[in-house]
């Protein structure tokens, strides 16, 4: 179908008059447009002139006569035209007129703007952090998977913490034995009698403070520790003082070991253990240096031994019974080494034919 031409410009200029104006410009700029857009009979003699003449910057085109002067050219730029949209003949125009020129943007334009609300924008906005949520979900499923992980087990092992924490301090753990282990001169069954009040008590709450202060009425308790056999057994280890011998008092003789700590008082000396007779009590360093060379002797030596005895800490002297033989000892430097030589010289030249052995110098024995 071919497309209708333009109107001719006397035509148009007849129709003028009866169009309504476009929305927002007067009726004056619609003719400006046509003017301008359909060119006229003065126009082209004018460009004829200009083309003959070398144009009008060379000189000024003539007027015909009777014709009004032409304006000058104003210094401001007019503002651009919207292109006109052609209509077939007949048919009336977006905007209500005749078919023809005339601009039909401005109603599209206007009728979109009129169609897009602040609920349209919104409900786009929202559709956007939509699909963004999305997104970010898609490409962060392996890091909160991950996560989840890490919380299960996290959790896990707290539940295991607290739930062991839970059945140590229940009755489940509960003390219902006491077993006392160490002991020689000490009757363990008195001690587990008077540590029954820890039965009943859960393993880590047993009082340690308490099990003290029943094992100090026992002096012959030097030092003790305590182990927990779960689910209900709790284990008291003792280690005994070693008592060295026994020191005559106004009460008898009172059993003592190498710190002074008296262990018991009897009439008579505490037999297995030697007669102690130190210048200036147990408090003396010559008690001490009697007590340092007791202990470094072997089991078979120190069990003839009965009598000990030192003025000075430099003079200990011991006394083996049966033969009555002397032992010079001098101070307690070197014990374990003249313990040592004691006893080969013993082995040598036994006691019975001995009177004294001086070993103050381990290295020069002397015997007589």
């Amino acid at each position: 179908m071919r497309r209708p031409g333009p109107i001719p410009a006397e035509e148009a200029a007849r129709h003028e008059p009866a169009r309504r104006p476009a929305r927002g410009r007067s009726a004056d700029a619609s003719a400006s447009r046509v003017s301008a857009a359909e060119p006229t009979a003065e126009s082209a003699d004018d460009a004829a002139v200009d083309e003959l003449f070398g144009g009008p910057d060379l000189l000024p085109a003539p007027r015909p006569l009777g014709s009004p002067a032409r304006p000058a050219p104003s210094a401001t730029a007019t503002a651009p035209t919207r292109p006109r949209v052609d209509t077939p003949a007949g048919r009336p125009a977006a905007d209500g007129r005749p078919g023809g020129i005339g601009p039909a943007a401005d109603d599209d334009d206007d009728s979109a703007a009129d169609g897009i609300g602040v609920r349209d924008v919104w409900a786009a906005a929202r559709a956007r952090r939509r699909a963004l949520r999305a997104e970010v979900r898609r490409f962060t499923v392996r890091q909160r998977r991950r996560r989840l992980l890490w919380g299960v087990s996290l959790a896990a092992l707290l539940l295991l913490v607290l739930g062991t924490i839970g059945a140590a301090y229940s009755p489940l753990f509960a003390v219902d034995k006491v077993s006392v282990v160490g002991t020689s001169s000490l009757d363990a069954a008195t001690v587990e009698t008077a540590l029954a009040g820890q039965l009943g008590t859960p393993l880590p709450l047993v009082d340690s403070s308490a099990v003290k202060a029943v094992l100090v009425a026992f002096p012959l308790v030097e030092s003790y520790t305590l182990e927990a056999r779960p689910p209900h057994e709790l284990v008291v280890r003792i280690v005994e003082r070693t008592p060295i011998g026994s020191i005559r008092s106004a009460a008898g003789y009172t059993l003592v070991d190498a710190a002074g700590v008296a262990l018991s008082t009897t009439p008579d000396p505490a037999p297995g253990h030697p007669v102690i007779v130190a210048s200036g009590g147990v408090g003396s360093e010559a008690f001490r240096a009697i007590g340092t060379v007791f202990r470094s002797l072997p089991a078979d030596i120190r069990a003839q031994v009965t009598d000990m005895t030192a003025t000075t800490a430099n003079d200990v002297t011991l006394t083996l019974g049966g033969t009555g033989t002397e032992v010079v000892w001098g101070n307690a430097d070197d014990s374990a080494y003249k313990a040592v030589v004691l006893a080969k010289a013993m082995t040598a030249r036994p006691p019975d034919g001995v009177s004294s052995y001086d070993v103050s110098s381990p290295n020069a024995v002397v015997m007589r």
